[in-house]
């Protein structure tokens, strides 16, 4: 009876625990969509429900020709869209070679590989600044993507090669017989086993690139090709010294949906991705 009792007693504990963990989680965002349905006064009231709740901050956000948050989440998705795959294209070839072939200096460059992501980008950016005049990339929203890349690329490369090298060698070597190429064998062999860890490394680069501010800020001066997390910042009131926080609230929970939206959609593969690789490697 006492044993079943500490086991209510302990489930109970475990439940609270994860409530508490999920109200801390969840409220600020609960918050912020109260506060995109308030206008006027009642912005600043502490209250948890608007009294008149309306989605006027939201309109606002789409019909103010000057800022084009509309255009602004276009830029944002196909930057990102794009870091993705061309992060997954280079970090499958590349864990192909790290995680399988053997060659002298392999594991250096793996160590080097996940060095480059500990640079705090401000160290990087005047470099990267040259780089972007250099290949005619400044001012343009799709020229984002070789920045992105610095910091997604490395986690990509590193997480793939895990997974890569954990993968069974009869795979490889029935593929060898068979008379596959390596490109073969990545495609072919590979690939469709390979879909947790894709959808795992492919949506972190995603939300990464997503909300990405001191790059987008420094490289893109054309208010057309913005993006979301600079086109939050810019936000401003009919008074420079206003600070619109409907309009604000309105335009985090306009980005922040479509990132718990891809969550919530592939959080199986996420699950089975994050723990692919984690007793070898």
């Amino acid at each position: 009876m006492n044993h079943t009792f500490q086991k209510i007693l302990g489930s109970i504990g475990l439940y609270a625990l994860v409530a508490i963990i999920a109200l801390f989680c969840l409220f600020p965002f609960y918050y912020a969509i109260v506060t995109s349905l308030k206008s006027g006064t009642e912005l600043f009231s502490t209250s948890l429900w608007p009294d008149a709740p309306s989605l006027k901050n939201y309109i606002a956000m789409f019909t103010v020709s000057e800022h084009p948050f509309g255009r602004h989440i276009l830029n944002s998705v196909a930057v990102s869209t794009l870091v993705v795959i061309a992060s997954l294209f280079l970090g499958v070839t590349a864990s192909y070679a790290l995680g399988r072939i053997q060659f002298r200096g392999r594991g250096l460059l793996l160590l080097t590989v996940l060095a480059v992501s500990m640079f705090p980008q401000v160290a990087v950016l005047s470099g990267m600044f040259e780089l972007m005049q250099a290949f005619g990339l400044y001012n343009h929203w799709w020229g984002l993507t070789l920045p992105y890349m610095v910091f997604t690329l490395p986690f990509t490369v590193w997480v793939l090669t895990t997974f890569v090298r954990d993968l069974p060698k009869e795979l490889e070597e029935a593929a060898i017989m068979d008379g596959c190429t390596p490109w073969g064998i990545i495609t072919k062999v590979f690939l469709p086993v390979m879909w947790p860890a894709l959808v795992t490394t492919g949506l972190l680069a995603f939300i990464a690139a997503w909300n990405e501010f001191m790059f987008a800020l420094t490289f893109v001066l054309n208010n057309n090709d913005r993006t979301v997390p600079v086109s939050i910042s810019l936000i401003s009131g009919a008074d420079k010294y206003e600070i619109p926080w409907g309009k604000i609230m309105a335009a985090s929970v306009l980005v922040t949906l479509p990132l718990i939206a891809l969550v919530l959609i592939f959080q199986r593969k996420i699950v089975g991705g994050l723990t692919s690789g984690a007793v070898k490697g």
